[in-house]
């Protein structure tokens, strides 16, 4: 008999965005395809950061990115068969990969009915954003990952900021965000100290709280894009590594 602890986790995964689509893509298409629909606009980004990086202007990046979600929403049908492991990350970067090397007109949204009715749009100031996150030294790939691990750190941080604010603690959590993924110095408390006249004390322990908490939202952000525990521990681990790279 599976333990509670097992079946707890079982039936966590159960119902993530991706789990769906790998396991109902033959038995309830539209469901199966709604879960990708909202996984492909949720991560559009880090698709437009790639085609960017190859080098195509803004407007070209855009129209690309468009079609190949468009496309990849219309096949949902054919995921599981494509996807060598359980993570949507995986499977994305796959198919723009075999997008690029196709010529960029293997996926186009005028290509059926189906990616033509599929609704998605560009998040806001998109050029703006890569702008900012991306330098020239950047492949594809490595815009890729780094734009995937920005869409999760953004999620979860508007999500812990309105937590915050919910609590009345919306200035500490401002204070002490750029302190998330770094450690501060000593004068940096005392600093924040004086500006939000509490102790330093209740920073130490504020922050400690915050970067538990940003931790446990981050993972049920990333709970959407796998479908086991295992997969859920390996994209934690690949997360903190691209955001370690970034503000190193």
């Amino acid at each position: 008999m599976m333990n509670s602890h097992v079946s707890r986790s079982h039936d966590r995964f159960a119902t993530t965005r991706w789990s769906v689509v790998l396991r109902l893509a033959d038995t309830n298409l539209p469901r199966a395809r709604d879960a990708l629909g909202d996984l492909a606009q949720r991560y559009w980004y880090p698709v437009y950061a790639f085609v960017r990086c190859c080098g195509h202007a803004p407007a070209v990046a855009a129209k690309a990115t468009d079609s190949l979600l468009r496309r990849l929403v219309a096949d949902s049908g054919s995921a599981p068969q494509q996807v060598a492991s359980g993570h949507y990350r995986s499977y994305l970067l796959g198919r723009v990969q075999a997008f690029r090397d196709a010529g960029w007109t293997h996926a186009g949204a005028d290509s059926g009915a189906e990616a033509q009715a599929v609704e998605l749009a560009p998040p806001p100031a998109i050029e703006s954003r890569y702008l900012r996150d991306h330098g020239v030294e950047s492949t594809p790939e490595q815009a890729f990952q780094r734009s995937f691990a920005l869409v999760v750190l953004h999620r979860t941080l508007r999500r812990l900021r309105q937590e915050a604010a919910e609590t009345g603690r919306a200035d500490m959590c401002r204070a002490l965000e750029p302190f998330l993924v770094r450690d501060p110095l000593d004068v940096d408390f005392e600093h924040l100290a004086t500006q939000l006249r509490c102790r330093k004390v209740t920073l130490i322990v504020g922050l400690k709280r915050l970067r538990q908490r940003l931790r446990e939202l981050a993972a049920e952000e990333l709970s959407d894009t796998v479908s086991s525990a295992d997969d859920l521990a390996s994209e934690q681990s690949d997360l903190l590594d691209i955001l370690g790279e970034i503000t190193s």
